[in-house]
């Protein structure tokens, strides 16, 4: 039997809410889940009595930083990406916390292709993060509806990096990021981070938990065996979130662990994770000491292709990618301060999206794949070769009268593939403050009559530089192997430089 239960605000005695206590609450690691009567928020409830610092921690996660964080300019954005308190309450000597129900997006519409065990569940990352749900031999694969392309998860990784990115900019740190505490859709490309109680502030509130296995840093989980006041403990912070980010990225797009390999370290296997993840701890993938690589033969076949390193080595990411993960996994790995943030990723996983190539074949499963470079380009997923010629645009900044600049970004061409303003001009920054006319496409590319074309949708100043011709709006632009094309003759516009492979 169920009973409505009322709870009271301690930040606003006016203010009380209400839950709906069946004797069987959903069960997180630190407090019991209560839906409200018309399950638009839920009541969490703390099993352990919190002492006085931890309600402060909460009165000020729902009022200054909640204000600080939705409050202003991209606030609307921030709303859908967090899953944030909106008030502290209690109910005799518990305390709880208010959080608005998750968009029904986050909630498995099918769930399993076999079954309807997951249907209605939460879409925790790890669902997505890992091979053999999505294996067609596997009993318990994902439904082919739930899984989304490649591509989707490269957006669902910027939404994350910029969710860390703005909690770092206000001087907090989650604490434990992890695949539990992000919840994705494939389908719409979304992420919400979830757990935003346990936020850190350095010096003021610690944290409450060293964070979830997979995802702990090596320098937490090398110290945690000493007293929390020793002063070479390492404890969560803003350094071992990006640990958990890099790491979270690299199995989003290539569904396994960077750390998780073949190397051995003590028969113990609770020791041996603890080495392996910690003062042990290698990249699978470190260019010159090869002895933490998976052994083909120890591999589980429902986890192949993605297991086997040879295979699908982590540079199918790309050049930005790649080189954040050498940063991340090889320089960064026992040095906190080498790792890259989350700035650095969201740019990274950005600038890869303006490489991505579908694929040929109808029935690949991940549909896109990241141009790698070559003069006879395939999918690294089912070996697709690409077919017919291939534009590819470099582009240059001004650097002062008649000096263009390379911009260490390029932008590969498929038909129907929008030119958006980003790409125009470099004062244009792709992130969440774009206003809604800079996220119109300004043009669009196509392959028509044999030929690669740019149609001229909105550009003013758009011109052939090496035929000496301008292209007015409505018209196109036939693409050539050396032409030199100016986007923008405005400030901070581009040019571009076409390679036809």
């Amino acid at each position: 039997m169920s009973n409505i239960i009322t709870v009271t605000s301690i930040i606003d005695a006016g203010k009380k809410y209400q839950y709906v206590d069946n004797g069987e609450p959903m069960r997180g690691g630190m407090k019991d889940v209560y839906f409200s009567p018309d399950r638009s928020y839920v009541v969490a409830l703390f099993r352990n009595v919190q002492d006085h610092n931890s309600k402060e921690r909460l009165t000020k996660i729902v009022t200054k930083y909640y204000d600080s964080f939705f409050n202003r300019e991209g606030g609307s954005y921030y709303k859908e990406l967090y899953s944030w308190p909106t008030d502290v309450v209690k109910i005799n000597d518990k305390t709880g916390i208010i959080v608005p129900t998750y968009n029904s997006k986050f909630f498995f519409q099918k769930g399993y292709a076999t079954s309807d065990l997951i249907k209605g569940e939460e879409k925790q990352g790890k669902w997505f993060a890992a091979p053999k749900f999505r294996h067609k031999d596997f009993a318990l694969r994902l439904d082919e509806s739930e899984l989304g392309n490649w591509l989707a998860y490269f957006q669902i990784c910027v939404n994350i990096a910029r969710g860390v990115k703005r909690m770092h900019s206000a001087g907090l740190a989650h604490s434990d990021l992890s695949y539990k505490n992000v919840l994705v859709d494939p389908v719409t490309q979304s992420a919400a981070i979830i757990d935003i109680d346990g936020l850190v502030v350095p010096g003021l509130y610690p944290p409450d938990v060293i964070g979830t296995a997979d995802f702990i840093a090596p320098e937490v989980l090398a110290t945690k065996h000493l007293n929390i006041a020793d002063p070479n403990r390492k404890l969560p912070s803003r350094h071992t979130d990006l640990h958990a980010l890099a790491v979270m990225i690299y199995m989003y797009l290539l569904y396994r662990h960077p750390l998780k390999g073949g190397k051995v370290h003590a028969l113990e296997p609770e020791e041996d994770d603890l080495l392996s993840m910690g003062q042990k701890a290698l990249f699978i993938e470190h260019p010159t000491d090869l002895s933490n690589r998976p052994k083909t033969n120890q591999l589980n076949p429902k986890e192949l292709p993605w297991a086997d390193v040879t295979k699908l080595p982590y540079t199918v990411t790309g050049p930005y990618l790649s080189s954040l993960f050498n940063d991340a996994f090889i320089k960064g790995l026992h040095n906190p301060a080498q790792r890259p943030t989350a700035d650095e990723w969201e740019t990274a996983l950005l600038k890869t999206t303006d490489l991505m190539q579908r694929c040929l074949n109808t029935t690949c499963r991940q549909k896109w794949y990241v141009f790698d470079n070559t003069y006879k380009p395939k999918c690294p997923f089912c070996g697709t070769p690409h077919q017919g010629s291939l534009p590819v645009l470099d582009l240059y900044y001004k650097f002062k009268d008649d000096v263009w600049k390379p911009e260490d970004h390029r932008l590969m061409v498929y038909h129907n593939q929008y030119l958006m303003p980003w790409h125009v001009n470099r004062n244009v920054v792709r992130n969440i403050s774009l206003s809604a006319e800079d996220k119109k496409p300004v043009g669009y590319f196509s392959f028509h009559n044999g030929q690669w074309v740019l149609v001229n949708q909105k550009l003013t100043s758009l011109k052939d530089v090496t035929a000496n011709k301008p292209i007015a709006i409505g018209e196109m632009l036939v693409l050539t192997n050396g032409q030199k094309v100016l986007l923008s003759n405005e400030q901070g516009g581009r040019l571009v430089l076409v390679t036809i492979v």
